[in-house]
């Protein structure tokens, strides 16, 4: 991966929200570039974001697009920084003009689990149990197979999640978090259940990073080794049908895409927040028509009703 040419530029700052999670992940892209680029300088700059900052609400109520990404964005505009490192799945479907992804590495496992201080599964958390989740994607495929469930809101750092959920006599039998978060903070052991993707399809581009940057020669040319051409191809095309859908992060939508044998297969998910209802759509085609897949079955959704369903959730 190392480059035998001279970087194009000779140091580079990369911004970062502060949680460990965040963290991580951004000092993983500053050793990746410094693996491509031996000798460039690289540092990391942390930012609070708003999502950050208001704690006791949740989160489709102080507004979906942009929670997490709106100040790394404006720093990048101003020039403060030169690359901003997100979770792909909080990433807005939209950038700011002069703004752009310069790369996404390998993906990580996209599934969520299950953590409860029982060691639960889905199928054997007592009728009624309480499971925390700000995500309401995740409650509605939760409540679409356990409409018994209690869904209350959790907020919070992954670790101060999971202390919330193990703790005793707390509020929670369960919650349900990102596979890739726990596997990069070293915290799988707490895992009681690994949800199959039929039964809890991730948020689009969940486990992937996208790396966001100045849409210019030298950032694009910087970035370009840590791009994964075939997480790149996937995450595009479910991202896609979240954009094709006009979706944020506060509506429950879900989509997973893989390779296989050359071809690219897409499935799409739109429920009704309480689970009632979910429309499932499936489409494969051509990997370098990525972003026509994705919007394509966005609108094969629409016409199975899922317009209706994002109405109820907006």
């Amino acid at each position: 991966m190392s480059r035998e040419s001279s970087p194009p530029l000779n140091s580079f700052r990369l911004g970062s929200r502060g949680s460990d999670l965040a963290l991580w992940q951004t000092n993983h892209v500053r050793h990746l570039l410094l693996a491509a680029w031996p000798g460039i300088q690289v540092a990391i700059e942390i930012f609070t974001t708003k999502g950050d900052q208001v704690l006791d609400t949740p989160l489709p109520l102080i507004g979906g697009k942009g929670l997490f990404t709106a100040e790394l964005e404006a720093a990048l505009k101003s020039g403060t920084i030169d690359a901003a490192v997100h979770s792909l799945k909080d990433l807005p479907t939209e950038y700011p003009a002069g703004i752009t992804v310069g790369a996404v590495p390998a993906r990580a496992n996209p599934a969520d689990v299950l953590v409860s201080k029982e060691g639960h599964t889905l199928s054997t958390l007592p009728e009624g149990a309480e499971v925390g989740t700000s995500s309401r994607r995740r409650a509605s495929q939760l409540l679409s197979q356990r409409p018994d469930l209690n869904i209350v809101d959790i907020r919070g750092n992954v670790p101060t999640r999971i202390h919330k959920a193990l703790a005793e006599g707390g509020p929670y039998n369960a919650i349900v978090l990102a596979h890739a978060g726990l596997e990069r903070l070293g915290l799988l052991e707490v895992v009681g259940q690994i949800l199959p993707l039929e039964l809890m399809l991730p948020a689009p581009g969940q486990g992937a990073l996208g790396i966001q940057c100045r849409d210019d020669q030298p950032s694009l040319e910087l970035l370009s080794p840590l791009n994964h051409l075939e997480t790149r191809t996937v995450v595009t095309a479910e991202r896609s049908f979240l954009s094709g859908l006009g979706g944020g992060c506060s509506v429950p939508i879900a989509a997973y895409a893989n390779l296989d044998g050359g071809r690219l297969s897409l499935v799409g998910r739109v429920a009704a927040l309480d689970g009632s209802r979910q429309i499932d759509v499936q489409m494969s085609g051509s990997p370098s028509e990525a972003h026509e897949l994705g919007l394509q079955l966005a609108s094969a959704s629409l016409a199975e009703g899922a317009a209706e369903l994002l109405g109820k959730g907006a």
